[in-house]
């Protein structure tokens, strides 16, 4: 490992052994509100196994302060001239920051390096164009991207500033450059047509869903916490499972029977970031529909990650600015068989009320499906219904939907005494003996 005291810039190498068929990567990360080291740090650990998993190997790291961004190279002249020295010395394909880029830093900066100059925006839509495999993922990511490179559109020499013509292509005087946003813009506006065409279906599968009162539980957490796993261990969905972040993207959603006999949806939704892109965030707002219309988050968290907490805050930061900040949460310590034991124990006085279990073990997913089961009870009715023989698909519907309690078969019908949501009780009241007889819990 080696240490560039110059500018007090931190400049560390990573790896020995380079992999010739991928991209050496620089990594850098500008600390400009002062946040101290620790955050630097994890945030660049981040930076790297993005990058990594991007496709690209992260050859050395560059640790830098400034108190405000230049305006042209975002370093500053003195730091970019020596960032240009580390470029042509390590011999890097591609720079990535830990920081967001003006179009025209991003510009400056690849003239100086003449390499690929990108940002930690840039690095997470690539990652999500290599998973995406449904149709509404891919058009999802594509439409981020086409939002992210339509105002980095520039000319290169004359290929793309010299006039053009052509009868119904380009008006007379229309550059090359004009053209290539114009067509963009129209890409976008079919992308998006396509995806309100998908959302109007997604509607229609929730306006289903509503009318059977299932109960969704919408698995949340930070990328590569498990949650795939933990859903695959509660349902046996058999959703992809990599170690590497961002590996499935689409949603998928598993019928799950609870202990007390009433069924729950869970649906298995995409990572969360530190700093997640807005375009992702807008282009997946249909996919993280799913979780703004849950009854119940339940927030997966890697209890062997050090700085857990942080990423807790960091997940719930985003649910904050999609509108699902107030919906009730059930954490999560998943792979506590691989937490250190102070870790861990201070992760359980920080969340006492958090489940710990193993998805890949198997342990403590028993003690998660109480933990769900006493959750959705909160806030319930518990009411005695007297259901006619003439209307048996009523106590079918009521086994499905509510958690019965008794069930006693009378000359008259079946008195069932049963727990349900206020909203699913008001549906039955005219079945009711005592509707005033229990309040909400």
């Amino acid at each position: 490992m080696t240490t560039d005291g110059r500018r007090g810039r931190r400049l560390t190498a990573t790896v020995t052994d380079l992999e010739v068929a991928r991209q050496k990567a620089l990594l850098v990360s500008v600390d400009t509100d002062r946040s101290g080291i620790g955050d630097a740090d994890r945030s660049m650990d981040e930076l790297r196994l993005l990058t990594d998993t991007a496709g690209s190997t992260p050859v050395a790291t560059l640790m830098l302060k400034r108190r405000q961004p230049d305006p042209a190279t975002f370093v500053g002249s003195g730091q970019a001239e020596d960032l240009a020295d580390d470029v042509r010395r390590l011999d890097v394909d591609v720079v990535v920051f830990d920081n967001s880029l003006t179009p025209g830093q991003q510009r400056n900066l690849q003239e100086l390096f003449e390499c690929d100059v990108v940002d930690r925006v840039a690095v997470i839509l690539d990652i999500f164009a290599q998973h995406a495999t449904s149709r509404e993922g891919m058009l999802q990511v594509e439409l981020a991207l086409l939002r992210y490179h339509l105002p980095r559109l520039r000319g290169k020499g004359t290929e793309l500033s010299r006039l053009g013509g052509g009868i119904g292509t380009r008006g007379p005087g229309e550059t090359k450059l004009e053209t290539d946003r114009r067509r963009i813009m129209r890409r976008i506006s079919y992308v998006d047509r396509r995806l309100a065409e998908v959302h109007k279906a997604r509607q229609g599968q929730r306006k289903s869903r509503t009318a059977a009162a299932v109960p969704l539980a919408s698995l949340v957490g930070y990328t590569n916490a498990g949650k795939s796993t933990l859903m695959n261990a509660l349902t046996g969905a058999g959703v992809l499972t990599e170690d590497r972040l961002f590996s499935t993207l689409d949603s998928t959603t598993r019928r799950y029977k609870l202990p007390n006999g009433r069924f729950l949806l869970l649906s298995d939704t995409v990572g969360f970031v530190r700093r997640l892109p807005h375009q992702l965030v807008e282009a997946f707002r249909s996919t993280l529909q799913e979780t703004v219309e849950a009854d119940l988050l339940v927030h997966v968290v890697d209890a062997s990650e050090p700085c857990a907490s942080e990423r807790i805050a960091a997940v719930r930061e985003v649910l904050q600015s999609i509108g699902a900040g107030r919906i009730p949460e059930v954490v999560v310590l998943n792979k506590a068989d691989l937490a250190e034991p102070v870790t861990f124990a201070r992760l359980q006085r920080l969340y006492p009320a958090a489940v710990a279990v193993s998805s890949t073990e198997g342990t403590g997913l028993g003690r998660l499906s109480d933990r769900l089961s006493e959750q959705l009870a909160e806030g319930s009715l518990q009411v005695e219904l007297l259901v006619p023989y003439t209307s048996g698909d009523v106590v079918g519907r009521l086994r499905r939907e509510g958690e019965v309690l008794t069930e006693q078969h009378r000359a008259d019908g079946t008195l069932i005494n049963v727990r349900l949501r206020q909203e699913q009780a008001s549906r039955y009241r005219k079945f009711q003996v005592s509707p005033q007889a229990s309040g909400p819990e």
